[in-house]
């Protein structure tokens, strides 16, 4: 090849690595009709979601289902069960009847429309690689570290303190900060009152009667705690038997409350098979996350979970992870340890659990397995 020829390829792959980094939507925008080789997956992880395959399932499931407004009624202790077991087969529940007025859901799923909308230039003022970073709008997973990118963008808020974080926000479209900031402390209600069940039905807290001091601790740290909310794009794939728009993975934090629109795509891993998740209008998709996991010492489990792309319609999803503060110490509840069922994970917080993500591409449970002592 001539000196001329390689500096041609060369500033080929230099435009064609800054494309990559512009994320998927940018694509999108420009009419690729071909996925680009960096997100085609290895055929072992391709999602086959039309093939039949031994290990993919296309049939669907409806998660266990926990009537909020029941909690506080006649029917609690029935719901704790549900909710506990939900916790321990599924990892996953729906939550109906939550409180939160649709109309803060709606508007926060359409200001998100309208952001992704926004034109590359606006968008891409809030992207960056750092995963430090309060405001992040990005692409895959890891940007420095993936050696695959996944079909998404996503917009990462850091939404604790909110005081603090909220100037930092985007600016445009012009209502995004007030009504992401007003969705943000709906969520954080809803995920603390559910968190106060969970306790419960791991006999670590009693809502109906006088809270013990170590029980009133319990729950203020996680009114101190953290959150952290992550707006996902799926745009339309050109070939999505070939890629995904995030891979198997766990969440990191305590629970996850994950809104979704009507186009499917979310996926759990349920006694090995990947089973479609059926979105249910204005209800939240809760799941148990590794601390909760680290908590419970292993009874409540944090489930793989994926997402597929669609070739015709784009997806829109809200999550927003909860968990104790980003520098407390997050272990097994001592209550739950005892010679019947000794300690089974060390103690981690959400420093270790950056660097880990940092230093290596993110795969499964591996951040999981790595805190586990068995």
């Amino acid at each position: 090849m001539s000196p001329s020829a390689m500096a041609m390829a060369t500033d080929d792959g230099i435009r064609e690595t800054d494309e990559f980094q512009k994320g998927v939507k940018h694509l999108f925008e420009n009419g690729v009709s071909k996925l680009p080789d960096k997100y085609i997956l290895p055929v072992s992880d391709r999602p086959n979601i039309h093939k039949e395959q031994p290990d993919v399932s296309n049939s669907s499931l409806r998660l266990p289902v926990i009537d909020f407004a029941e909690l506080r009624g006649r029917n609690r202790s029935r719901v704790l069960d549900s909710l506990s077991y939900a916790c321990e087969e599924y990892g996953f529940f729906q939550v109906v009847n939550h409180g939160i007025p649709i109309e803060v859901i709606r508007r926060m799923n359409d200001v998100s429309s309208r952001f992704f909308g926004l034109p590359f230039e606006e968008r891409a003022k809030y992207m960056s690689s750092d995963m430090t970073s309060p405001v992040r709008y990005g692409t895959s997973l890891n940007q420095t570290k993936d050696s695959v990118f996944c079909w998404r963008d996503f917009l990462k808020l850091v939404c604790s303190p909110l005081s603090d974080v909220l100037r930092l926000w985007p600016s445009s479209p012009t209502d995004f900060r007030k009504v992401a900031a007003t969705y943000a402390k709906e969520t954080n209600w809803l995920f603390l009152r559910i968190t106060e069940a969970i306790l419960d039905s791991l006999g670590l807290w009693d809502a109906t009667a006088a809270a013990a001091p170590e029980d009133d601790e319990i729950m203020k740290q996680f009114h101190e705690g953290s959150q952290l909310m992550v707006v996902n794009c799926f745009p339309p794939c050109p070939e999505p038997d070939l890629t995904l728009g995030m891979p198997p993975h766990s969440d990191y934090g305590f629970l996850t409350l994950l809104l979704q629109d009507e186009v499917q795509g979310l996926q759990i891993q349920y006694k090995g098979k990947w089973i479609t998740v059926e979105p249910n209008a204005d209800s939240f998709v809760i799941n148990v996350g590794d601390h909760l996991e680290i908590f419970s010492n292993g009874r409540y489990k944090s489930v793989l979970h994926r997402v597929f792309v669609n070739p015709e319609k784009p997806r829109l999803s809200v999550a927003s992870l909860h968990s104790l503060p980003f520098n407390c110490m997050v272990g097994p509840s001592p209550k739950l340890i005892d010679e019947g069922n000794p300690r089974r994970y060390k103690d981690t917080d959400f420093a270790t659990f950056l660097e880990y993500i940092s230093s290596c591409e993110p795969k499964k449970k591996n951040f999981l397995e790595s805190r586990k002592l068995t």
